[in-house]
């Protein structure tokens, strides 16, 4: 009994220009959500969809999730920092060191993003996105391993990695020292029950991994907004979800 992880959120000041910026640079098509924001459609099947939702919270430091982005070629690594920058993102400096080799940049409402050279061996047949790196301790790791079935893929000085069986984008964890959480996640997983489970029952088993139920204000939703033993917020919503919420 697991869920499937349906959608990242993102929000976003202007979410139809934030999703436009990034189906640019990974290639995909931004359409409509009933939420009045904008989604990213897969190119792949194993790939989970993008969701950028209205909201009004100020960006308050930096992200507990970004994107690291694969490489083919070194000429392939400095084609899409040039795009990402002629879309409206920036160089950003976050104390990388010029040997590491990755590029770091900003997309245009700061949220932190890194293109990675070619020859990544931890990212090699993950897809354009390689990972979905987090700051975040072991024990959300084994969390989320659980949470969605997820097989570990690296675990070693308390950093951990996980991945779909089906391959795709890897989600991982830097270990400590974790950054303190300032606010409402602008990034967070939603995900989706198993058609043989219902929502509470799925609620329950996310419980008794370690997650607890989190009130951000949503009111009466149809859906439940968690957090996880980190306490970076997520949503389960009902099993056969079709489209976004109109807010997590």
């Amino acid at each position: 009994m697991t869920s499937d992880l349906r959608l990242l959120t993102v929000d976003a000041h202007d979410p139809v220009a934030l999703a436009t910026f990034w189906a640019g640079v990974l290639g995909r098509e931004a359409v409509p959500a009933v939420s009045g924001g904008r989604s990213l459609v897969p190119t792949r099947e194993n790939e989970f969809r993008i969701h950028f939702q209205p909201s009004d919270e100020p960006r308050r430091g930096r992200n507990q999730m970004h994107f690291d982005l694969t490489s083919a070629s070194p000429e392939q690594q400095q084609e899409t920092v040039a795009r990402a920058l002629e879309l409206g993102g920036s160089h950003l400096d976050v104390g990388q060191r010029p040997e590491e080799g990755h590029v770091v940049l900003a997309d245009p409402e700061g949220n932190e993003f890194c293109v990675l050279p070619a020859g990544n061996r931890f990212t090699e047949g993950c897809g354009t996105i390689g990972a979905l790196s987090c700051g975040g301790t072991r024990a959300v790791g084994l969390f989320w391993s659980a949470a969605l079935g997820w097989p570990l893929v690296w675990d070693q000085d308390e950093e951990t990695a996980i991945q779909s069986p089906l391959g795709g984008t890897k989600i991982s964890w830097g270990g400590p020292p974790v950054e303190p959480k300032l606010g409402k996640g602008r990034f967070h997983l939603d995900l989706v029950p198993r058609a043989d489970t219902g929502l509470e029952a799925e609620v329950a088993r996310l419980t008794g991994l370690g997650a607890s139920r989190a009130d951000i204000g949503q009111g009466d939703v149809g859906w439940v907004v968690m957090a996880d033993p980190d306490g970076n917020e997520f949503c389960v919503l009902p099993p056969g979800f079709a489209s976004p919420p109109a807010q997590a």
